[in-house]
């Protein structure tokens, strides 16, 4: 049913149920979500959420009654595996609006028998706002990312925006400013699963590229949302402070972003605060830019494929809790421009390095801490359970047996010491209490009761015993009154009419008769008799209400302990932090044994140093499966004592000899060491590297009109306009999806930018051979090669990288290791023997001293040649030729026969 459909229907109530009319009402009021109606044990859908959901779901579709003469349609999915189906619908990019029962049916009995029980909306479900384990990944954080826009750029100016990204499930919550330059950047580091952004701003194509390109679903609201002016009030509103100068000084176009995705927030969760920190502010240099595509080219946190295995992120994570990998991931994903900074996280894992025992303890410890920060969050919403205050408890109890560790070790570093710190104000009379309070199997939901132990209330353990206990109290009782009026026959039953009675034989009976104050009669049978007494009538009241009676305490003790934690929260998170922050140190510790890493020296010079670097991943993977040592190779990027500037490696060899492999470890050994771990090599020299830029491997976008080139081009453009002398800038086989020379003269050009303007270090693997006579002029380009040995007609790589150049590519024997035909591979044989005669043109050690370089540095743009090299032909003869064809009056063969003679004009000329 459509959002038209709803309203035209609305007027017409009184020819449909009161509850099909209730649920048209609800639904024309969250018209843009699937509305999940209680019914019972059920949630309902109807009309075009039905069919939505029964092909998103696999499941039947059924239908329910009539509307305007056409059968409703309906689907359903049980109320106890709504989160399974939740989570499959919100995988899919829709929203769910959840509508429960909000009042008791017996109430509504009392307006009228066909009264509707009240319902409303509880909660929208969106991919940013989701809180249940079953629906969110442990390891990774779920951000929901608000942008503002300040103010558009100019001609030639960059348009100001402001972010604001909150985890909910966690409550971190930060801000920052970016431009249109980085915002791209930006939001694949954050990797959201939801932007919200104003509606008005997705009508700008550029922008919606930007947004559209990633992963998480856009959410459009109303621009009031992002409202500036009111910005600041709003945001310390929903914190309940006069002024937002105790948390930080934020910009106008952080506190646009922070109040607009806090507004989306109280509509998701209709009224219901999660627990969220006060907005911290980050600065933007201070993480290492990574954009999308060097994102995507070096699978840090996920593979070309989007699996997590595989990645860098995989390959190096060796912690023990959910919100240790999310941290993690989060490093990994923001590396620190900082060295001093960066120092301090290498200190905690050095020190975990040094000190095995403390280490193995503590991450035992850590082994049995549940994830306190979503716990916390759940119950903060009201949507925890028992086994959320359990996960507290727990926890709490790790981070003091953790704290008693670390409070007896010596000369702790500053991270350590901050951590401890935390461990030790957390809430731990709470977690003792927590632990008297739940059972030690709690279950799932509250609402089932029998998660308070034995002993923590007198009261609910009196009326759980009568409930549980109740027929061995009715036989007590039926004992004693067969004793004292010696009737061996005397039975206390229950049925549905009279509840609970005394049955005795009529014969019997005399003493009950007699006694009509204490044993009221209430039937008489053929040959027996039944009574009540006042005893049996509270009893049987007790036991009726001992239930309902004990659900009811235990839900009023569940509420009181909730609002402990929720009051605790600032130390519970702080708590969660450091132990997460504790899991990684050890976590990096353990790779570094593990793996034979070592600690990199990390400072403000221009250096890239690296002895014996290695790929953490492929290293990984051999070991696994073929059990071959990684080859080790050297790169030394940094300035020399000549120049003062980093170098350019121009690396040439045949493919699949690990010149890929090779660009990629450095590029991966820069991140290990800014997000404070140890690395990959013998010994690493680096200095920070401010942005990283890879354009390593070919892949189209053709959602986008764009080809594989066109791909390539755009991201080479992107590192050429934005590469900083701190940068780090990766490029392989730049130009090789066009034609030969066309090619060639883009990378030439390509690597005189990267020399003379960008003057960054840098990594440029290419196949055009012809390139490395640049090393002649441009003194910090150096060249380096990937060695081979042929034996036998074929090729052997030993994958070491040395300096010189190749002298060829070896194509046709990487073709023959590929399988190719073998007469396929005699026939290139034979070509390139006789392309290799006719010694193609091709730039020389001659015309490097004519070509000037790039950017004019000798001549003007407009007076470089185009392409280092020149064909001189009468073209216009062939010119005279084209013009004179026809191909829409030419058959197919014609057009064929005219191609061949246009070739052959060519051979002409050309001889």
């Amino acid at each position: 049913m459509t959002t038209t459909d709803a309203k035209t229907t609305a007027s017409d109530k009184g020819r449909m149920t009161p509850m099909m009319a209730q649920y048209i009402e609800i639904k024309a009021a969250n018209p843009d979500s699937l509305l999940f109606y209680r019914m019972g044990d059920f949630y309902e859908l109807f009309f075009e959420d039905a069919e939505i959901a029964s092909q998103a779901l696999g499941i039947t579709l059924t239908k329910r009654g009539k509307h305007l003469g056409e059968d409703i349609p309906m689907c359903g999915v049980p109320v106890h595996a709504a989160d399974d189906y939740l989570q499959k619908l919100i995988g899919l990019g829709h929203r769910v609006a959840v509508c429960e029962q909000t009042e008791d049916p017996a109430e509504a009995k009392k307006r009228g028998s066909k009264s509707v029980v009240r319902r409303d909306v509880i909660r929208l479900v969106t991919p940013g706002t989701l809180t249940e384990d079953r629906l969110l990944d442990s390891r990774q954080n779920n951000f929901l990312c608000g942008i503002a826009r300040l103010k558009a750029g100019a001609s030639g100016e960059a348009s100001l925006f402001g972010l604001a990204w909150i985890d909910i499930s966690t409550g971190v919550f930060r801000v920052a400013e970016t431009d249109d330059v980085r915002l791209g950047a930006d939001l694949a580091r954050i990797d959201p699963s939801e932007v919200v952004v104003a509606d008005g701003l997705l009508q700008e194509p550029d922008l919606r590229l930007v947004l559209e390109s990633g992963a998480g679903a856009v959410s459009p609201v109303p621009k009031t949302f992002f409202e500036g002016s009111t910005a600041a009030d709003r945001v310390a509103e929903f914190f309940n402070v006069r002024t937002l100068d105790g948390f930080a000084t934020y910009s106008r176009a952080e506190l646009s972003a922070a109040a607009g995705i806090l507004a989306y927030i109280e509509k998701t969760q209709l009224g219901e605060r999660p627990p969220i920190e006060p907005p911290q502010k980050e600065a933007s240099s201070g993480q290492m830019l990574i954009d999308p595509a060097t994102r995507a080219n070096l699978e840090l946190t996920r593979t070309l494929s989007g699996d997590r295995k595989g990645s860098l992120l995989s390959a190096i994570d060796r912690t023990v809790t959910g919100a240790g990998s999310r941290l993690l991931s989060s490093r990994l994903a923001s590396p620190l421009t900082d060295p001093e900074a960066i120092l301090e996280r290498q200190e905690s894992v050095s020190y975990f390095v040094s000190d095995t025992m403390l280490r193995d303890d503590i991450r035992g410890l850590l082994k049995s801490a549940p994830d306190m920060s979503r716990a916390l969050s759940r119950l903060a919403v009201g949507r925890g359970g028992p086994r959320d205050l359990q996960a507290i408890a727990e926890s709490l109890q790790s981070a003091r047996d953790i704290a008693g560790l670390i409070a007896s070790s010596t000369s702790l570093p500053a991270e350590l010491k901050r951590g401890l710190g935390a461990l030790e104000n957390a809430p731990h009379d709470l977690g003792d209490t927590l632990t008297r309070a739940i059972a030690e199997e709690p279950p799932l939901l509250k609402r089932d009761g029998g998660f308070i132990a034995s002993g923590y209330n007198p009261d609910l353990d009196e009326l759980k015993a009568l409930r549980d206990e109740s027929r061995k109290v009715i036989a007590q009782m039926q004992a004693e009154l067969s004793q004292e009026l010696e009737v061996r026959s005397l039975k206390i039953k229950h049925n549905n009419v009279l509840g609970w009675f005394i049955e005795a034989p009529t014969a019997q009976c005399e003493a009950m008769k007699t006694d009509p104050e204490r044993f009221i009669h209430r039937q008489t049978m053929a040959g027996a008799m039944r009574f009540t007494t006042t005893q049996l009538a509270d009893l049987e009241s007790k036991i009726a209400n001992a239930g309902e009676r004990a659900l009811a305490i235990e839900l009023e003790i569940f509420d009181s302990l909730c609002q402990q934690v929720v009051s605790a929260s600032v130390q519970i998170k702080a708590a969660a932090e450091a132990l997460a922050m504790l899991d990684v140190s050890s976590a990096l510790a353990v790779l570094a044994e593990a793996e034979n890493y070592t600690r990199p020296l990390i400072d403000d010079s221009l250096a890239f140093d690296v002895v014996g670097g290695r790929h953490p991943v492929v290293e990984q993977a051999l070991a696994k499966t073929s059990g071959e040592p990684f080859v080790a190779n050297d790169a030394q990027l940094g300035p020399d004592e000549a120049v003062d500037l980093g170098q350019i490696w121009l690396i040439t060899g045949p493919n699949m000899a690990g010149k890929s492999t090779f660009l990629r470890q450095n590029a991966l050994i820069a991140v290990l060491a800014q997000i404070g771990g140890f690395v990959p090599a013998e010994k690493a020299h680096i200095g920070v590297v401010d942005r990283l830029f890879s354009r390593v491997g070919a892949a189209d976008d053709l959602a986008r009109g764009r080809s594989t080139f066109m791909v390539e081009m755009v991201e080479t453009a992107a590192i050429l306009n934005q590469a900083t002398q701190r940068s780090l800038v990766i490029l392989d086989e730049i130009g090789r999806g066009t034609a030969t020379f066309d090619g060639l003269s883009i990378a030439w050009a390509a690597i005189e930018h990267l020399h003379e303007e960008n003057r960054c270090r840098s990594l440029f693997a290419t196949h055009y051979h012809e390139l490395t006579v640049l090393s002649q002029k441009l003194n910090r380009l150096t060249n380096a090669t990937v060695r081979v040995k042929e034996w036998n007609g074929d090729v052997v790589f030993l994958h070491e990288i040395v300096p010189g150049a190749a002298d060829r590519s070896y194509g046709i024997q990487v073709a023959k290791l590929a399988g190719l035909p073998s007469s396929v591979v005699r026939r290139a044989e034979t070509v390139l023997k006789q392309l290799e005669e006719q010694d193609r043109k091709a730039p020389s050690e001659a015309l490097i001293d004519d070509l000037p370089l790039f950017a004019g540095i000798s001549k003007p743009l407009d007076q470089i040649p185009e392409s280092p090299t020149e064909v001189p032909l009468p073209l216009h003869e062939l010119a005279d030729l084209v013009r004179t064809l026809d191909p829409d009056d030419m058959t197919p063969r014609q057009a064929h026969d005219q191609l061949y003679a246009l070739k052959q004009k060519l051979r002409e000329l050309e001889a």
